[in-house]
This record gives C-alpha cells, sequence and structure tokens, in this order.
C-alpha cells in the first residue's frame, strides 16, 4: 500500500491520508470544499463547495497517477438532499464517464460543509 499526498488537496484534518494506492486502484479519503492555498472553506453554495470538491479529488487523482476519468465509484454526502439536482450539475461537468455512485444526505459533515465526496478510480 503506497500513501499519497500533494499539496495541492487539503491536508487531512484528521489520522488518515489523502489517498491510498493498493492492486491498481487509488482510494480516496472525502473530500471537501476546503481550499489547499488558504485552508478555509471558502464557497457557502452547494455549487461553490462542489466545484471545490471536484478540484480537491482531480488533483488528488492525479497525484496519484489517475484522472477523474478512470473513476469507478464515488460516494457522495449531502447535507441537504434538497442540495441533489444543483450538485449533480456540477458532478456530471466532472464525471463525465459515469461511475457507479452512491449519493446519501448525513445531518453533519466536517466543518459543516454541505457536501463530501470520495472516489475510487484505476490507476
Amino acid at each position: 500500500m503506497e500513501k499519497i499526498y500533494t499539496k495541492n488537496t487539503p491536508n487531512a484534518i484528521g489520522p488518515y491520508s489523502q489517498a491510498v494506492k493498493v492492486n491498481g486502484l487509488v482510494f480516496t479519503s472525502g473530500q471537501i470544499a476546503i481550499n489547499p492555498v488558504t485552508g478555509n472553506v471558502e464557497a457557502d453554495t452547494i455549487e461553490g463547495q462542489t466545484e471545490q470538491v471536484c478540484t480537491n479529488l482531480k488533483n488528488l487523482l492525479e497525484a496519484s497517477g489517475s484522472s477523474l476519468e478512470k473513476a469507478v465509484k464515488t460516494v457522495c454526502f449531502l447535507a441537504d438532499m434538497n442540495d441533489f439536482s444543483s450538485f449533480n450539475e456540477i458532478y456530471g461537468k466532472y464525471f463525465t464517464e459515469k461511475p457507479a455512485r452512491s449519493c446519501v444526505a448525513v445531518k453533519t459533515l466536517p466543518k459543516n460543509v454541505l457536501v463530501e465526496v470520495e472516489v475510487i478510480a484505476e490507476i
């Protein structure tokens, strides 16, 4: 197992790796809308946060030797299922190969963000 770290994705906010590679796959930790340069959540809309999350995932997958196009599964967490349509619109611009996906509403996300997404991708 190889641990992945890139400065182009926010630092882990707990005892975990940004991503790990094993057996030809990369598993990302859930990414939230933290700007890796400032360390802050800078967007307060589902659209802005989804853009930041997808950018973070793109950067993390590229650092892992993969890409969004190689994603095979995503797990998406929304703080409010009423944001589903707006989330889908932005998500669809990034995940054009349409990987398998789960999307659930949760009570609360870290730093009170609106969305979190994790990815499994081929290398």
